[in-house]
């Protein structure tokens, strides 16, 4: 275990600073200054070598959370990788984006701040990338069968590569011009440099996976067409289509999509000529909806030079401490003060949006807000609240519903649940034999974790199908959602 009296020794969470806010928002390389040695030892220290490690069923990878803070504190960098990489195909990732859902149910946190496990691990990783110990691992032998994978999230990235380490020859299609689905194109340099992207797929190339940029199944090759040229395909295409929010005043220029309006700026970050670009210099931009997505816009315009930026959220402010009715080791809904939301601007609890405002031209000029009223469990605009709020730009970050289905439906015949999720099996199968679904296209829009979980998970799934047994391990099924711990 790791220092044995280290929690009693340190009970103070300690993380990297991060850089200064008029420094920051002059670039978009990432928020956090590199971490110092001592301080992670320090804190992987703290873990308390539990006799439940609940941190374990708090992450749907079931990551060996103990075993590698005892790694750093002992400063064996290159057994901590290896048990890492034992769960996580990408800590690189998760290190970065995930939400730590670990952290809510580490057991110090009952009565002390919780093992910083999330900075631990993306220092683990960098510290082995730094070292040249993440080599490809290639097969020992190919089974001769072919796997399509569709979508280059992590989802589709996690199952390509289980499935190549297990033999078979996969190809992965990705509709964008690069690989790495919303990795690549829906976060910020500012959360995520995309040379962390680059390092994993020279590893995954190496290993034996294809990549196909720029291919959209559907409409260049058809999915049946697809199917019939692989003996299984896996869809992980992702929760690709927001959330509308249809009121008077929708159809006005500089309204858009969260998406459409990170997706031009990741490329004009990436160094791509991107033709009228949407961009929030010199105005003022308003962000509906209060989730990651949300503050990802509030960093970009930040960055842009945005005037003002207004964030709007429906619901209620949530606390700053862990309410009573989500008790540890649940993963509680609390007020986080993001990167992005220290960079400036004005959030707004309880606003609900009535109408966009135009200026006679056709373009967006403000927004007609009311005060949030909860009647019969809805959420409704409170009569006689109302007011504008200035706004030349508005991004609405609601989240997603689900994926694309039409072309599934007619080209393969699938079917979709009353979520709008495609529909699939305990081994992760839809309703078109041969046809597996991994990540949000299946669940629903949730955690980058998850992704990585269900990826793998499918992947052996798809491995059983095609030999008939499987040696991966398969962290999740379709219905896992540990009791009080996870999200749906």
């Amino acid at each position: 275990m790791a220092d044995p009296k280290g929690f009693l020794k340190v009970t103070e969470r300690e993380l990297p600073a991060r850089r200064p806010v008029p420094v920051r928002i002059m670039d978009w390389k990432e928020v956090y200054e590199p971490g110092d040695t001592a301080v992670l030892r320090r804190q992987a220290g703290r873990c308390m070598d539990c006799g439940i490690p609940f941190c374990h069923k708090g992450c749907p990878l079931g990551n060996l959370i103990p075993e590698w803070n005892d790694l750093t504190w002992r400063g064996e960098g290159r057994s901590a990788i290896e048990r890492l990489h034992a769960t996580n195909n990408f800590p690189e990732f998760t290190g970065r984006l995930c939400p730590a859902p670990c952290e809510s149910s580490c057991v110090l946190g009952i009565n002390q701040p919780a093992v910083t496990i999330k900075q631990i691990e993306v220092s683990i990783i960098d510290e082995a990338f730094g070292n040249g110990w993440v080599e490809p691992e290639p097969p020992g032998r190919l089974t001769g069968k072919t796997v399509a994978v569709v979508g280059s999230g992590p989802a589709g990235l996690a199952a390509a590569q289980q499935l190549t380490r297990a033999g078979h020859t996969v190809a992965v299609y990705e509709r964008d011009d690069r690989i790495g689905g919303l990795l690549r194109y829906g976060i910020p340099d500012f959360k995520m440099e995309k040379r962390h992207i680059e390092y994993r797929l020279r590893q995954m190339q190496d290993e034996g996976t294809r990549f196909r940029a720029g291919v959209e199944i559907g409409k260049d090759i058809t999915w049946s067409d697809l199917r019939a040229r692989y003996d299984a395909v896996v869809v992980a295409t992702g929760a690709t289509v927001p959330r509308e929010l249809p009121i008077p005043g929708r159809d006005l220029d500089g309204v858009h999509f969260a998406m459409e309006y990170l997706v031009e700026s990741n490329k004009a970050t990436a160094g791509d000529a991107v033709p009228n670009q949407i961009t929030a210099e010199g105005k003022h931009v308003v962000v509906i909806g209060g989730g990651d997505t949300g503050a990802d816009c509030i960093g970009t315009a930040h960055r842009q030079g945005a005037l003002s930026v207004t964030n709007l959220a429906i619901g209620k402010q949530p606390p700053g401490e862990r309410p009573e009715h989500q008790p540890w080791p649940m993963s509680p809904t609390v007020f986080e003060i993001a990167s992005a939301h220290e960079e400036g601007g004005e959030r707004s609890y309880l606003a609900s949006t009535v109408e966009f405002l135009g200026n006679g031209g056709g373009e967006v000029r403000a927004l007609r807000v009311a005060e949030t009223e909860f009647l019969d469990g809805r959420r409704v605009p409170r009569s006689g609240t109302e007011r504008e709020i200035p706004a030349d730009l508005v991004l609405i970050a609601m989240g997603f519903t689900g994926p694309e289905r039409t072309l599934l439906e007619e080209q393969l015949g699938a079917q979709f649940t009353g979520r709008g999720n495609v529909e699939r099996e305990e081994d992760y199968q839809s309703t078109a034999q041969g046809v597996f679904v991994a990540g949000d296209a299946g669940r629903g829009q949730s955690l980058i974790v998850w992704a990585i979980a269900e990826g793998r998970a499918a992947a052996a799934k798809v491995d059983e199908y095609l030999m008939g047994e499987t040696a991966l391990p398969a962290p999740v099924r379709p219905s896992d959602v540990a009791i009080g711990l996870l999200p749906a």
